[in-house]
């Protein structure tokens, strides 16, 4: 396998994108006391079954960073500040993620020296943020996480660097007692039919490392969960992604300049309507179809096949599945991804020239639709723990 030494500093651009203006809506906050009184009457953002919106409940007045995450029956963890927004736009209504609670518990004496200098991390000094909420009786956990497979890696040997994110996991299921976890975001679509907007949800995880992490003992692994994903809603949640449909329109393509030989107007590709894709019962991908976790900006095209090796590709989910590995009782799990940049064409140069059209075009897809197609994901989630909300 090749290294991708430029697409590791793509990976960390994308994944720190928009943090320093939220921490800066963090500090001008309205006060969580004023906040929580609306709260309950706050109106949801989409028309969710009775007895099944998400109602935000914050904690009042607000917890020490330093204390234990409050107990849940499921957790649900995302990374960027577009995933963070939409999460919070589904099911955090009337509490902004300005507003979450921050988390630092054990951030000195165990994880300080595991995190790159520089790394989000290690700026913000914590490990990252959360807010509870109630969908029917299910007590949810929803965290931001600070740390990060691609963004904390401290080397310890050629091939092998630090994984703090992965204690953090197990950190997050031991004070929680959660019975659930779910990790959720943006990914690279690796089937040409699953286009911007869909979300992929699957119970298994495989490192594809090629960096830092190139030989480490658990490269190339797959992590399974047994657990049986309730699908009572996802229906439900396909009908509300509608909504998001404006959004994932794309424009018309032609080339960039008029000296290329291309005649007509610009032509815009079919619209899509998003939906959920499953592999359970190998529903719309084979069994246990992998999400595909990689150390550096990948994306699927035409040419590189990898929807035979995974259902979708991303930087973080399979650090779950090593987490819940070398617990004695892990909770049940699965990754919900949303489709934020399709299958880049693999006919377009990548490598000869000193533009790489492949990853202009992934990098474009993700900056410009990753906070919608994230709606969709986060409808997705909302629709698993309605399913355990209301079996």
């Amino acid at each position: 396998m090749e290294a991708h030494p430029e697409r590791k500093e793509i990976a960390r651009y994308l994944l720190s994108r928009g943090r320093e203006q939220l921490e800066t809506e963090g500090s001008a906050a309205a006060p969580l006391m004023a906040v929580a009184a609306t709260t309950a009457t706050k109106k949801a953002a989409f028309a969710f079954p009775a007895g099944l919106t998400p109602v935000a409940a914050p904690v009042v007045p607000a917890p020490d960073p330093s204390r234990q995450l409050p107990r849940a029956d499921v957790v649900v963890v995302t990374w960027t500040v577009d995933e963070l927004a939409a999460l919070a736009h589904v099911l955090t209504p009337g509490v902004s993620p300005a507003n979450w609670h921050h988390y630092s518990r054990g951030f000195q004496s165990k994880y300080a020296s595991q995190i790159r200098a520089g790394a989000p991390a290690a700026l913000s000094r914590r490990l990252g943020s959360y807010m509870p909420v109630t969908v029917g009786q299910t007590r949810v956990l929803c965290v931001k996480s600070e740390l990060h497979l691609n963004q904390d890696g401290v080397k310890t040997g050629e091939g092998t660097a630090t994984l703090p994110v992965k204690d953090f996991f197990q950190q997050i299921i031991a004070e929680t007692k959660a019975s659930v976890l779910l990790t959720i975001g943006t990914s690279g679509s690796v089937f040409e039919a699953f286009e911007l907007g869909d979300v992929v949800v699957t119970r298994a995880a495989k490192f594809r490392l090629q960096q830092e992490f190139r030989n480490e003992p658990w490269n190339g692994k797959v992590f399974k969960s047994e657990w049986q994903i309730p699908t009572g809603y996802l229906a439900t949640a396909q009908q509300l992604m509608a909504s998001v449909d404006p959004d994932l329109a794309e424009p018309p393509f032609a080339p960039p300049t008029k000296r290329f030989p291309f005649k007509g107007k610009p032509k815009a590709p079919p619209a899509n309507t998003p939906d959920v894709k499953l592999e359970q019962a190998g529903r719309d991908m084979p069994e246990f179809h992998p999400i595909l976790t990689t150390d550096y900006f990948e994306y699927g095209t035409t040419v590189n096949r990898l929807d035979e090796e995974g259902a979708a590709v991303e930087m973080g989910d399979a650090a779950l599945g090593l987490a819940c590995s070398e617990l004695d009782s892990p909770p049940n799990w699965a990754v919900v991804r949303n489709m934020s940049d399709p299958v880049i064409n693999g006919d377009l140069p990548a490598k000869q020239f000193h533009l790489n059209e492949q990853t202009t075009w992934a990098v474009g897809y993700y900056t410009a639709y990753g906070k919608y197609t994230s709606i969709c994901g986060a409808l997705a989630t909302w629709a698993i723990i309605a399913g355990l909300a209301d079996p």
